[in-house]
């Protein structure tokens, strides 16, 4: 649930009365989804641009294959938005990303599971770092930056990093669009912190450097803790997971993370395993 310390009393009564709504609503539609056969229905997802685009196809894919009576209907969101969609009951579960230096505050009427981890490397233009494998985010003192808004979750989580190495990042141009921000670097205008998902949106010529500071984020899977026993909600849980474990063990392989814990699966539990509560901060971004 979002923050309700600004509620007055009136309002604080509206929204609890809202939740318990959301809540039986739930609790009925999982009744009803036991009640078939088979993994059956209706699911409305939401996601963000870059997940839309390496990861839904393929686990529409899957769910075509496995599930073939169940109906996924996906909306493109705002990636800061995507907690507070799933709070209202707009959409059934959401895509969103975490970041460890900002993370998302936990609330119990929310779930996320994290499906994995990525590592974000330094974008840089062509020819500009002299062939260095790696560099300190100190390096990028002198250098402008493309970054989305200080306001958004991914421009806080930067800001974090680099005043931690002890800079202040000098930030030219504020772009909440990836495959743009990717543009710019590779027209020389400025450098930005990039992952190897936000790499395949867009074909770039330009240079990836090692940061030698760590700055990660992680994709995740939000739901309702009252939708956590749907059957539906459960099958594409496991199926985004499964697509998740794939892109982590092709990873892995080539050194690049580390697997994350792994999770019950059916009636997707709570706790230190993967699934825990979050809250909603909504600001502006995409990434």
């Amino acid at each position: 649930m979002p923050d309700l310390s600004g509620l007055t009393d009136a309002g604080l009564t509206l929204a609890r009365h809202a939740e318990r709504i959301l809540s039986t609503e739930a609790e009925a539609v999982e009744a009803l989804e036991r009640s078939r056969n088979e993994v059956s229905g209706v699911l409305r997802v939401g996601l963000f641009a870059t997940a839309a685009a390496e990861i839904l196809p393929l686990a529409l894919q899957r769910v075509r294959m496995a599930h073939p009576e169940l109906t996924v209907h996906s909306r493109d969101m705002d990636v800061d938005e995507v907690y507070d969609a799933v709070a209202s009951g707009s959409v059934d579960l959401a895509l969103g990303l975490d970041y460890p230096d900002v993370p998302i505050r936990r609330d119990p009427a929310l779930r996320m599971l994290r499906l994995y981890r990525e590592r974000f490397s330094l974008s840089v233009p062509a020819g500009s770092m002299d062939g260095r494998a790696e560099v300190s985010l100190t390096d990028t003192r002198d250098l402008g930056w493309i970054r989305p808004s200080a306001e958004s979750y991914y421009g806080r989580a930067v800001r974090t990093a680099c005043r931690r190495a002890g800079i202040e990042p000098d930030v030219r141009h504020e772009v909440t669009d990836t495959a743009a921000t990717l543009a710019l670097v590779e027209a020389g205008i400025g450098v930005s912190v990039v992952t190897d998902l936000m790499l395949r949106l867009r074909a770039s010529r330009f240079d990836v450097v090692r940061l030698r500071e760590r700055i990660e984020r992680h994709i995740v899977v939000v739901f309702r803790s009252s939708a956590a026993c749907r059957p539906t909600v459960a099958a594409l849980v496991d199926v985004l997971r499964a697509v998740a474990g794939t892109r982590r063990a092709h990873r892995h392989r080539a050194g690049a993370v580390r697997p994350a814990s792994p999770v019950h699966q059916r009636c997707l539990p709570s706790g230190p395993q993967g699934v825990a509560p979050v809250s909603l901060l909504p600001t502006a971004g995409r990434a």
